[in-house]
């Protein structure tokens, strides 16, 4: 009898642990697939969030390059300006001169 008992007590022990790996590995297994899952729903929202953020640098870019030319477009107007009256102040000079040369005369 006692030799069975003891028989019992090993099958009853050598049960539980081989039942305690297998719950051991199910659980390793089922936080594996939900870590996984988690991963590629973080990597997913990382990368909406840098497609948003390219998205406003490229609209940023693009009004700089708006008001870049339209700065442009002043200053040549503006380079237009200053030759005409350039051109207005060198002929007022040369009127001038030949009213103070005939003065002299």
């Amino acid at each position: 009898m006692n030799v069975s008992l003891g028989l019992l007590i090993t099958l009853i022990g050598l049960l539980c642990t081989v039942t305690g790996v297998a719950l051991g590995l199910l659980t390793f297994i089922r936080n594996r697939k939900n870590e996984i899952k988690s991963n590629v729903k973080n990597d997913a929202t990382e990368s909406a969030i840098i497609s948003t953020k390219l998205d406003n640098i490229g609209q940023s870019l693009d009004s700089i390059r708006i008001d870049l030319k339209a700065s442009d477009q002043r200053w040549t107007t503006l380079s237009g300006t200053v030759i005409r009256i350039d051109e207005s102040t060198k002929q007022a000079h040369k009127r001038i001169d030949k009213i103070e040369h005939k003065g002299e005369v």
